[in-house]
Order: C-alpha cells, then structure tokens, then sequence
C-alpha cells in the first residue's frame, strides 16, 4: 500500500497544476459567485413540491405563483455565470498583465452574456429565445465566457483600441478602448452561431448539447459515478482539492439534471437522474469528501485510544456539517496507508446505492439545490422531497459506511493504542504529512507559545489587523477565522478575522492586512501572492495539520498572525 501511494503522489505536481488552470477556475468560480441565486430559487422548490410527500398539492394557480421567482432565478442561470465565469477569467488574464494596461471585467461580463444570448437562441421568429438560458444553456455560456474574455485579452496586449485624447476623462475613454474587444467577441460568437445552424442545424447552445449528450448518458452510469465520484476522493487523498479538478468538468450537467429531475417530477414522471450537484453533497460526500460523516462518530465511541477519542470529539460537529478538515488531517486519514481503501470504496459504494434505488426501487432523485453545508442524511431527504425511501437510503448509507471504516479503524486505533501503551509514538506519518503539507512553520510556533509565555501577543499586535482567511467554500475556513476572533477578545488584541472562497475575495481583499489561506487551497498561493503583493497584503498559508492545530488553539493562532508581520 505504502509503494502504491508513493506512485500516487509522484503525479501530484501535474494535478496540483490542472487544478490551478485558469478555465476550470473560472468555471468553479462563476458558479460560487451565482451561488445566492442557486439557493434562493430551491426555496420555493421546496415550498412548492415538498409538502407534495404528505398528500397536500397545491392550486395550479399558487404553483405557479411559487414557480415565478424560481424561473426567474435559475430560469436565466446561463445568462448569469457566463458574466460570472467572464469575470473570474479576466481576474485571473488581469494577474498576468501590465498593470496599467488591465481587461475591463465589466466589459467582459456584458459582452459574455450577450454573446450567450446568440448562442444560446432557438429557432426564432421573433423576440428574444429563453429555452436554453437556464442550465440547459451553461456549456454555451462557458464558451461564450472563454472566447470573449481571450478576444478582449489580444485586443488589450495589442493595444487595438481607439484612442481618446488625454483632455478626455478616463471613465469615457474606457468606454472607447471597449468598443472593438467589445465587437470582435460578439461578432465571433454570432458567426459561430450561423456555422452551427448551416452545418449542424440548431444554435450552438443545442448543438453542444447533443454532441456531449452520449458522455453524460455514459457520465450517469454506474461506471461514469464510478470514475467521477472515485476521483474525488482519490484527489483528496493525496492532498489535491478533488473538487477543484473533477466538480468544474460536471457542473454543468449536474445542476442541469437537477432541474430535468424537477420537470419530470412535475410531469409525474420518474425522475432517475443521478449526477446531481445533491448527489454530490449528500450522497458522495456525505460529511466531507471520503464519506465521512461516521468517522468522528467512530473515532468518539469505538476507539480505546484517549488520542483517537479526543480527535473524534473534536471533529464531531464540523464534519456534522460537511467541514471535514479535522478529521482528515488530525487523524490523519489523508497519506496514512490504512484508510486509503475505505477513503475511496465508501463514497464509490453510496452513489452505487444511490442509483440502485432509483433504477430498481423507484426513488425520484435530487430535485434542489440544497447548501453544501446541510448535514448528510437531512440534505438527502430535503432534497429529494421527502419520500419514504429517502428516510431509508438515509439510515443505510449510515450503516454501509461504518461497516466499511470499522475494520481499517480496528487497526489503526490498535496501533495508536499500542503507541500510548509504550510509550513511544510512531512519527513517521506525522513526518509524511508534514513532507506534502509544510506545517514546521505552525510547529515550532506552538511549541513556542506553549513553552514560553513571558512574551505576550498582546506586545505585538497593537494597530488593528484584519485577517482574511480563504478556503474552498467557506466553510473551513469559518473555523480558524472564528478561533482567531474569539481568542482576540479574550486577549484583548486589535484583531479581526472573517472567513470567505477562494474565487470569490478580489472585490475584498483591500479591506486586509493578511490573507491566510486553508489547505484545500494552499497550491493556489501562487497565483494568490501576485494579488497581494501588488495590494502590499501578507499571505500566509496553512496546510495538514498545521491547520487544525491552529483552528483549536486560539492563542497558537495569533501566535501564527504575529509571526506573519515579523518576516
């Protein structure tokens, strides 16, 4: 197992650089930014169709009342992320250009969506064409991002433009150095749109449709989720951000399953879609990538060692709600040999489970897009409206997942228990980790604060400091910016955290003096440092159980801000 891992982790720089590739960003973080409208539509969804599960259904005419908000949320969601997805690539073109000669992301964002409405137009007679500027129109709007932001990024370095006089104000001089970017992305869409309907005979937006309509039917298959959901875990493992590879290649298609399970549910059919943004959240990743959510559980009750039961305790509620962190790399499970098996069968076996009830048992799938952080088994019955099965589904992927842990836990929890018992512990893992996750930086700094304590923080920190820290949804990073805001209270040190995305920081990062980023997103620290070196913001990033150590330790965690402005 251990040679295994080791040829595993030989590939790691190549997906560490595929998941900080600039287009499956942008994509990733188009769809983080139109998150609010994802969410704020599932509300009537759920009002509308959940109280359908207890015999109740509503007039035709109050669900369509239900439905309007609905249709004008997610019914224009193409229309949204290719501004979205438009605005994270020109951000991200921007970081490699003169300063002062930067693509205007506005322009982009408006020349991307009106584009998307070429693309995305069906047959018409007249007025505008709406069928695909939902989620049936979300690969279109990728295409229209990619190619406009990149027409305008050669128009900019070339300086094709026209050129104002310096007498003329800067915000109308921009409005003219637009003009042809502007024109050229639109043209070049329009006449990809006539090429399609002359040679394929629909708008791009349906043509691309059918073209991939054959990999999603395969991608929906027990060998597709296989392979898509497999790789999720397999990432994570190694200590790459799995979502950040596989999610931006399947966003499209699965939040567009979501809403074909909705209309056949409200046409009464079966709906038997399985690659849904729920299935990921619910059913893969139930309680954080690994299917999780019993582990802690595991760690809490079945473990004899005090150092696996403290761990357990701690990791109880955020892996509750889908922030696994803790667990991952306080255990560690992440590069420790003994989980490796049951880190990737526990997630491949629930959506195997998942799609047996709905092709053999009759479930209806995810119909709603729910908050990644909802708990597991709740997501999984809100989210697919109640039905009786799902309460059932619930209860065994439960008792799958233990089975699959407990004999791998067995081991390890003897070995630890073997290492207290002698005294002597085995610290090759921690070294490994350490090896893949740099956390001696962290180490020595705790060591310090728990051995010294003569030279305060309070000492060090004296003019406010805000800190920002990033993690890949928000969630994780949630914990060491709520232990940093307590512990400078209880310390009385001018220093204020708040959690965000990484994708979704740029418009605040002036507001900080340090960003520190989570480990999920640590390989992005690159690409993260060009931002703020220019804003002449810190950065610092936390990876392995360096963070974790961090997220308990209130005063090791100001420890670690002091020591940011001491470099």
């Amino acid at each position: 197992m251990n040679t295994l891992i080791a040829q595993i982790e030989k590939g790691k720089p190549f997906f560490e650089k595929l998941s900080r590739n600039i287009y499956l960003r942008a994509i990733r973080d188009g769809f983080i930014a139109g998150m609010p409208v994802i969410l704020f539509s599932s509300i009537f969804i759920l009002i509308a169709f959940v109280p359908n599960a207890f015999g109740f259904f509503w007039p035709k005419n109050i669900e369509a009342l239900l439905m309007k908000p609905y249709s004008y949320t997610m019914g224009i969601l193409a229309v949204l992320v290719a501004g979205t997805t438009a605005k994270s690539l020109t951000d991200a073109m921007n970081r490699k250009m003169e300063a002062t000669n930067q693509i205007n992301y506005l322009s982009t964002m408006l020349a991307s969506i009106c584009g998307l409405l070429l693309l995305a137009a069906d047959p018409i007679e007249n007025g505008l064409a709406t069928g695909f500027l939902g989620t049936k129109g979300l690969l279109a709007a990728f295409v229209a991002a990619f190619i406009t932001v990149n027409i305008y990024k050669v128009c900019v370095k070339n300086n094709v433009t026209i050129r104002m006089p310096e007498e003329v104000p800067p915000n109308i001089s921009q409005v003219f150095k637009d003009i042809f970017p502007f024109a050229f992305s639109i043209i070049s869409l329009y006449i990809l749109d006539i090429l399609a309907r002359n040679f394929v005979g629909t708008g791009v937006a349906e043509a691309i449709g059918k073209f991939f309509a054959p990999l999603f039917s395969a991608a929906d298959g027990y060998l597709g989720i296989t392979i898509i959901f497999g790789a999720y875990a397999f990432f994570w493992f190694v200590g790459i951000h799995g979502p950040s590879i596989v999610e931006p290649a399947i966003a499209a298609i699965t939040y567009a399953n979501v809403e074909l399970n909705l209309q056949m549910l409200q046409a009464g059919q079966h709906a038997d879609k399985v690659l849904t943004s729920g299935t990921q959240m619910f059913i893969v990743t139930m309680g954080g990538t690994g299917a999780t959510l019993v582990v802690p559980f595991m760690f809490m009750w079945l473990c004899k060692s005090k150092r696996n039961k403290a761990i357990g305790r701690a990791s109880v509620v955020p892996t509750f709600f889908g922030v696994n962190e803790p667990i991952l790399f306080g255990a560690p499970i992440v590069l420790n040999p003994i989980f490796f098996v049951p880190f990737i069968l526990a997630p491949i076996v629930n959506v195997w489970i998942f799609k047996l009830f709905i092709d053999v048992l009759g479930m209806n799938s995810f119909t709603t897009n729910l908050p990644w952080t909802t708990p597991g088994p709740l997501g999984i019955v809100l989210g697919t409206n109640f039905q009786v099965l799902s309460f059932v589904l619930a209860a065994l992927l439960i008792v799958v997942d233990v089975v699959i842990y407990y004999p791998f836990l067995k081991v390890y929890d003897e070995q630890i228990l073997a290492e207290e018992n002698s005294g002597k512990t085995d610290e090759s893992l921690k070294e490994k980790v350490s090896a893949n996750f740099n956390t001696a930086k962290a180490d020595a700094i705790l060591e310090k604060a728990t051995e010294d304590d003569k030279e305060t923080t309070e000492s060090k920190i004296s003019q406010q400091t805000n800190v920002l820290v990033l993690c890949a949804g928000g969630g994780t990073s949630g914990l060491l910016a709520n232990a940093l805001t307590k512990a400078a209270k209880e310390h009385n040190v001018p220093v204020t955290a708040a959690a965000g995305s990484y994708g979704a920081h740029r418009e605040m990062l002036p507001e900080y003096q340090l960003v520190i980023l989570a480990p999920q997103v640590a390989s992005n620290y690159d690409d993260m440092k060009e931002e703020t070196d220019q804003l002449g913001i810190k950065l610092a990033k936390t990876e392995g159980a360096q963070y974790i150590k961090l997220t308990r330790d209130g005063q090791g965690a100001l420890d670690f801000v002091k020591a940011q402005f001491e470099e």
